[in-house]
């Protein structure tokens, strides 16, 4: 799921791959805004509410809304320098190791939210967040040539409304569309599920959602790790 890029994937690789990242990434941006009333994954709603901002002249809660669409390319910015320089030096886990760094970076922003019981600085929370956001798409993104995008959820609205018009073509046009329609509809659901089941379960077990999700983090990326170095 970590290891193979681009043709060299299949759908079913491709299906597993969004739904697993983009119900992680659902869960974090709605604990997000739980939090601290902002979400870490949607760059069109930050970029409109910085422009809203700054219309009201409220420049100081624009710029922290602009901090959030910087942090969102560094994270995806360091990811893409990282896979670009292990591709050229061929290391095969590349794309899993920058999935386990992004499950420690979730760990270590729930161990600092627990130890300060909550009285982290939220803005600075906020833009680690998306942070991670960032890495994530960029991940997902490259190891599929994007065709898998976990947080790009106007995009994929986008998409899905483009293949199903598809449906109503020819029957070439009706085959290419069916599977991107199954892919972009699995990943905004798991995406929308996972929103929902992040909210209740961080009402249950509060900050102990990010060491679940790192978990599921690590679950997806250290196998990968051992298979490719066995192999």
């Amino acid at each position: 799921m970590l290891i193979r890029v681009g043709d060299d994937r299949t759908s079913h690789i491709d299906l597993v791959l969004a739904g697993l990242l983009s119900s992680i990434a659902g869960a974090l941006n709605a604990v997000g805004f739980l939090i601290a009333g902002s979400f870490t994954a949607n760059m069109t709603g930050n970029i409109s509410a910085l422009a809203d901002h700054v219309a009201n002249g409220a420049f100081m809660i624009a710029l922290s809304f602009g901090g959030l669409v910087i942090a969102f390319i560094c994270g995806a910015t360091l990811a893409a320098i990282t896979i670009q320089a292990g591709e050229r030096h061929g290391v095969r886990t590349i794309y899993a190791l920058a999935i386990t760094a992004e499950a420690f970076i979730v760990l270590a922003l729930g161990i600092a939210l627990a130890r300060s019981a909550g009285n982290t600085h939220e803005t600075l929370f906020v833009i680690a967040l998306s942070f991670v956001m960032g890495l994530q798409n960029a991940v997902t993104t490259m190891i599929s040539r994007a065709r898998v995008r976990t947080t790009h959820v106007s995009g994929m609205a986008t998409d899905i409304g483009i293949e199903m018009a598809a449906l109503f073509g020819g029957q070439k046009m009706k085959q290419d569309a069916l599977p991107k329609l199954k892919l972009h509809s699995l990943t905004l659901i798991c995406f929308t599920l996972g929103g929902v089941c992040g909210a209740l379960i961080f009402g249950f077990v509060g900050f102990w959602l990010f060491v679940i999700a790192a978990c599921m983090l690590l679950f997806m990326s250290l196998p990968e790790v051992l298979r490719a170095r066995r192999g």
